[in-house]
Parts: structure tokens; C-alpha cells; sequence
């Protein structure tokens, strides 16, 4: 099993603050999708950049790159057009609580 992390780029400045109604449909299907991830025992951690620009960010397993990508290609909004997703290998290197 690997990790991957996957950023969400706004369209846009102020995303948060300035969705379109199309746009928060989209984000509360993305909210359940995440959920469902971390009920499967998938998801890691995920959430947005705060500030002006709201870089959303994930971070999951996956056993191989065409599994991730394949995970991905389920994201309601980068699916819907709504954002532009990025997806990278990850390695989790420190993390609280595992490693010191």
C-alpha cells in the first residue's frame, strides 16, 4: 500500500466564499464521497487551504497509481469541472502519534 496526495485547485480566488450554488452541490457530494473513503479506511486526511486561495488536499492509500487514479476519477467536483485535480505520489514521512 502507498499514499498519494491529491490537490483540488480553485477556478478561482476566494473560492469558499464565492461558490455558485452548482458549486456547493458539487462540494456536498465530495463530502460524502470523502466520508465514504474514510469509512473504507482509505482516506488519511483531507481539508482546504484556508486563506485566498483553497487548495483542497487529500491524502489516501492506494496499492498502486491506476488504483489512485481510479479512486480519483470518483471526486465530484474536479470530475464535475468544478476544480482542477493534481494527483502525486506521497510518502508519509513523520506523523504524531506513530513516530515520536
Amino acid at each position: 500500500m502507498s499514499e498519494w496526495i491529491f490537490f483540488l485547485h480553485p477556478p478561482r480566488d476566494d473560492f469558499v466564499a464565492t461558490m455558485t450554488d452548482g458549486e456547493r452541490a458539487a462540494f456536498e457530494a465530495h463530502a460524502t464521497w470523502l466520508r465514504s473513503l474514510l469509512t473504507e479506511g482509505v482516506l488519511i486526511v483531507s481539508g482546504p487551504c484556508l486563506g485566498k486561495i483553497n487548495t483542497g488536499v487529500m491524502i489516501f492509500e492506494a496499492p498502486s497509481e491506476d488504483a489512485a487514479q481510479r479512486i480519483v476519477a470518483r471526486e465530484p467536483v474536479t470530475s464535475g469541472g468544478y476544480m482542477r485535480g493534481d494527483l502525486r505520489p506521497y510518502r508519509l514521512g513523520l506523523l504524531r502519534g506513530r513516530d515520536g
